[in-house]
């Protein structure tokens, strides 16, 4: 039972779109990821996912609004609702989301991370 540091483990990578493990409990994840650029339109059949936003703002698209989730703030996107995560900036993010969880859902392309390493 150790702490984490938030700012160490971010420290540890630099490219984004590719999530990193932190720590495990309950059957989920909790990830660190940077993001820069935009992702895909995807959505998770069976799992929801929330996005705390640790550093810069993220703006979050779905197919009928933009929610921009600014530094302290996090949105849970629920299972089935498509979206497409955009950071014209640099964002440092936590995601908390079941194991199983492939990061573009029901989407395969270049971004897919089917296995994660753990930092």
């Amino acid at each position: 039972m150790d702490k984490i540091s938030i700012d160490e483990k971010l420290a540890l990578f630099s490219d984004h779109w590719n999530p990193r493990i932190i720590g495990e409990l309950n059957g989920q994840h909790v990830k660190l990821v940077k993001l820069k650029g935009e992702f895909v339109w995807h959505k998770h059949d069976e799992e929801d996912e929330l996005f705390l936003v640790i550093a810069g703002v993220l703006q979050m698209e779905f197919r009928d609004k933009t929610v921009i989730i600014n530094e302290g703030e996090l949105i849970i996107v629920p299972r089935g609702v498509e979206h497409k995560p955009v950071a014209k900036n640099e964002v440092s993010v936590m995601l908390f989301e079941p194991a199983s969880t492939i990061n573009t859902g029901d989407v395969r392309g270049e971004l897919t991370r089917d296995t994660l390493n753990r930092i």
